[in-house]
């Protein structure tokens, strides 16, 4: 229909500015006949079964490319397939017509023809009325439509080409990348997600003091010394692999992340992260924390089952500035995996623990998440009394759980304005059965339960962001989860912490972020003053510069501080340079 109408638009265009060509008489003439033919024309042609513009299918493709339904190679695959037809097509068009002797000698043109006469005997009226003769025009009109349909059919054969493409489970396809958010590949129905993280630090350390059992101060070991290191931060590097797809309705994911160190591993009680080992031919410590899987959809909830980060202190972390830079370093001489953030500095790490977990749908900003965890021993990180060398552990351990541990929490996620906002609690609640130490047997069947609960609020307004937390406990300790909980009599210690931190971005590129974070490890009834930690605190500042989407630049400064009950204290400041790049 357009072509046509297009045709007969640029024929009267013709007749209209030819005035040395074409007699006045018979122009005017024309004129009226033109507007009866091109009436006539575009009604014949209306049952023509495509009226659509030839380069419709192009148009297609650039939008599936724009949306991010096409890569760059499948778009540019199906444009050079979609030329190659439409250069097909006008061959064998061309190739059509040389071959006609004479306007009328082609089948198609004897179809032509005989649908004009039977279609427009009106129009050949006007004409022989008129005096002109317009068959040749009115034909090279229907000769613009029949190319116009050809190149429809062409369009829309491509375009169902393309759809099946983007369909077929053999082709795999590319999400348009997104920074910060990984790789994203579709194999079919599947989706493949890979990203994850590298960063390392050059790190100068001053420390000092006197011996703390439990202490995360560097200097909490008794000594001064000075020490440098190129090292991971908080976070080791990471590659995180994530497979999802839905199925009868419901998501299902599985998680795979490996966690590497840069620095050699030297295995203890907590395996990758028990500290270096600098010596010629070592290597660095693998970290599987995470293997998990997860099904369910915005319905009914999520139901995690396998290892990942715990419930309890989850947000405590991830809000956590020193996330990304170091924080409290726990040791400089011989670093590990990791350093330790705000860990023992404001709040207990939460862990990677096996759970099974649920968390409901979002209602409201309100969500609630639940799980049952393997349970954990309690253990003696303190040590010792004498410096560590004594024969006196200064905390029970256990090795027996009838029942597992259970954690969850509430958030409420809200937005006001420009201010945007979390608050959460959360609880940790196990039973802690055959404790044991050189003062209780695990056959007196002592046993204690361990309970636990935190708040937290996270707010942001334009460029400031503001966290504070806090948490109080009885029987799980300081540092990690059960350390140093319980004392040797088999009696329950208290437990509190809190951190506060502000940070304010200049532009999207610079950050500046202060904290302030304590831990406090209280006596039970009954003990004398020891050399176990009595309190841990420390003071960071980081300065952020984000060069691309990948990669940021990071300087900081800490000071750390353990306080023993007996007073002993142990201190060290240090200064950090690197990088960290995210993918």
């Amino acid at each position: 229909m357009i072509g046509v109408q297009l045709a007969l638009i640029s024929a009267f265009r013709t007749f209209s500015r030819s005035p040395s060509a074409v007699p006045e008489s018979m122009r005017r003439s024309s004129r009226n006949s033109f507007l009866a033919v091109s009436l006539l024309a575009s009604s014949s042609l209306f049952l023509t079964a495509h009226q659509a513009r030839a380069d419709e299918y192009t148009d297609l493709l650039d939008i599936l490319k724009i949306k991010g339904s096409l890569t760059q190679g499948e778009y540019s695959a199906l444009m050079i397939k979609h030329r190659r037809h439409q250069q097909e097509s006008a061959e064998a068009e061309s190739g059509r017509s040389e071959r006609r002797p004479a306007r009328f000698a082609s089948a198609r043109d004897q179809d032509r023809a005989g649908h004009f006469h039977s279609t427009s005997s009106s129009a050949h009226h006007v004409a022989v009325a008129s005096g002109s003769d317009v068959t040749p025009v009115f034909l090279d009109a229907q000769d613009a439509a029949y190319d116009a349909a050809a190149s429809a059919r062409s369009a829309r054969q491509s375009m169902l080409a393309a759809q099946a493409a983007i369909n077929d489970p053999t082709i795999v396809r590319v999400d348009k990348y997104v920074p910060g958010k990984g790789v994203t590949f579709h194999a079919g129905p599947v989706a493949i997600n890979l990203s994850g993280f590298v960063n390392g630090f050059y790190t100068y350390d001053n420390a000092y003091g006197r011996y703390v059992g439990g202490g995360t101060s560097a200097g909490a070991g008794g000594s001064k010394f000075d020490a440098s290191a190129v090292r991971n931060g908080y976070l080791p590097a990471a590659l995180i692999t994530k497979i999802t797809t839905t199925q009868d309705g419901i998501d299902m994911a599985a998680v795979f992340g490996m966690y590497p160190g840069l620095d050699n591993n030297k295995p203890g009680a907590m395996n990758a992260n028990s500290g270096g080992s600098p010596v010629a031919l070592g290597t660095p410590g693998i970290d599987f924390r995470q293997v998990y899987m997860t099904f369910g959809n915005k319905k009914m909830g999520t139901i995690k089952i396998g290892r990942d980060l715990g419930i309890f202190g989850s947000d405590a972390i991830l809000d956590d500035a020193t996330l990304i830079t170091l924080g409290s370093i726990g040791g400089n001489s011989a670093p590990g995996n990791t350093s330790l953030g705000r860990i023992g500095v404001g709040y207990l790490y939460a862990d990677w623990i096996p759970q099974i977990s649920y968390q409901s749908p979002m209602m409201s900003g309100v969500q609630v998440t639940v799980g049952v965890m393997q349970p954990m021993d309690e253990f003696n990180f303190a040590g010792t009394n004498n410096n560590g060398t004594g024969p006196d552990a200064l905390s029970a351990q256990s090795t027996h759980h009838s029942a597992p541990m259970a954690q969850g929490k509430v958030t409420y996620d809200f937005t006001s304005g420009d201010i945007k906002g979390r608050v959460w609690a959360g609880f940790l609640i196990q039973h802690q059965q055959r404790l044991y130490s050189s003062v209780i047997s695990e056959s007196q069947g002592k046993s204690a339960t361990v309970e636990a609960g935190e708040v937290g609020a996270k707010l942001s307004y334009k460029g400031f962001e503001g966290v504070g937390y806090y948490y109080r406990a009885s029987g799980l300790g300081s540092t990690g989860l059960f350390f140093d909980g319980i004392t040797p009599a088999g009696n329950k210690r208290n437990s509190e912490g809190y951190y506060v931190q502000g940070s304010y971005s200049f532009d999207k590129k610079l950050r500046l972020a202060a904290s302030y974070g304590v831990s406090n490890l209280y006596q039970a009834p009954g003990e004398i003053d020891s050399i176990l930690v009595r309190r841990n605190e420390s003071e960071v500042g980081a300065l952020f510069y984000k060069w691309t989407d990948w990669i940021q630049f990071v300087a900081e400064y800490s000071h750390t501080e353990s306080i023993a009950h007996n007073g002993n204290r142990g201190k060290d400041n240090s200064a950090s340079g690197g990088a960290v790049l995210f993918f």
